[in-house]
């Protein structure tokens, strides 16, 4: 597999994108690379969620346990810069780990993710936990070998273990977000039945599309309906 290794601040993508293009390479095109967005009640309540959870100057102390909000986050190695929800730091009796400047001991990381609803059949959320892990080891030079997602629907928690092969499907992802990215790639609909949840579909028009081979067909097709 290629390695993207970006360099430079302005050529990273947003970490975020990554459970779009798991959901759907062109709805990933649309939103970061048209730059159009629709709300619909999912996002809605998801932002609102997410609002009560990131605040960056919150942090939590207890014994054992650091809980850190709004973490920001950036891999080279991925191209990709972000924010994680929660990053909690566990203390550890292995002799090894995190150093922090205040405390004594060794710590271990923890990304936990929050999302509105419940686990979904794919694995769009998996990914985007797995792509903050990789950040985090890249920035601290760590080991992690799971994380969390809170599910807001379900109020509980799922345990995550980064494995080799969800670890490949992050790097194959953010492979295909550069690719897209830079030769400037919005890729044809395809209509699914995840189309139907997607905030997106007004603007997508997958049906519409699919009726057409390509964008001159759909073209000559708008202007006969005017």
């Amino acid at each position: 597999m290629s390695l993207i290794n970006k360099q430079e601040d302005e050529e990273l993508l947003m970490l975020s994108g990554i459970q779009h293009i798991a959901f759907c390479e062109r709805q990933w095109a649309l939103i970061h690379i048209e730059q159009q967005w629709a709300e619909n009640v999912r996002t809605i309540e998801g932002n609102h969620l997410h609002e009560r959870v990131d605040d960056p100057f919150e942090k939590d102390w207890k014994k054992g346990l650091v809980t850190l909000r709004s973490v920001t986050l950036v891999s080279k190695e991925l191209g990709l810069t972000g924010v994680a929800d929660v990053v909690e730091l566990i203390s550890t009796n292995s002799g090894s780990g995190y150093v922090l400047p205040d405390r004594s001991g060794y710590w271990s990381f923890r990304p936990v993710e929050y999302k509105r609803g419940k686990p979904k059949s794919d694995e769009r959320d998996e990914v985007q936990l797995c792509a903050q892990a990789i950040c985090l080891e890249e920035m601290h030079a760590v080991e992690i070998p799971d994380g969390s997602i809170f599910y807001g629907e379900t109020r509980h928690r799922v345990e995550v273990v980064f494995s080799q092969e969800l670890r490949k499907r992050v790097k194959e992802l953010a492979l295909r977000m550069h690719e897209l990215f830079d030769g400037g790639i919005t890729p044809l609909p395809v209509a699914k039945k995840h189309c139907r949840m997607c905030s997106l579909v007004d603007i997508c028009l997958p049906d519409c599309m699919n009726k057409y081979r390509n964008v001159t067909e759909y073209l000559k097709w708008e202007l006969d309906m005017d």
